[in-house]
């Protein structure tokens, strides 16, 4: 059975940063992504990134978050620089290996004014 455990989200003030983390286990994933979700709001992606290192982000977090992964680790990371209050979510994280997807559990980031 795979398993997505995140760490990593927490509260911090406007202008600061945080690193969230995604560990796998028992599978292979081609793409891995994060997304987040607002209170009373849909779920949105934030960034992805392929087996072979490409990335995309949302535009609203262009220029500030960083996604990367470690493969031998089965792992994805969300570097969060400059975050702004409108970036306070509750994060997932996604692996998809052919059609089939799993999630994270979610982690709370709340960021201050």
């Amino acid at each position: 059975q795979v398993q997505l455990v995140e760490s990593g989200g927490g509260s911090v003030q406007a202008g600061g940063s945080l690193r969230l983390s995604c560990a796998a286990s028992g599978s292979i994933f081609s793409i891995m992504a994060w997304y987040r979700q607002a209170p009373g709001k849909q779920r949105e992606l934030v960034a992805t990134i392929t087996s072979g290192g490409s990335t995309n982000y949302a535009d609203s977090v262009k220029g500030r978050f960083t996604i990367s992964r470690e493969n031998a680790k089965i792992t994805v990371y969300l570097q969060m620089n400059s975050v702004k209050p409108e970036d306070t979510s509750v994060y997932y994280c996604k692996m998809c290996q052919l059609s089939r997807c799993y999630w994270g559990q979610g982690t709370q980031v709340t960021v201050s004014s």
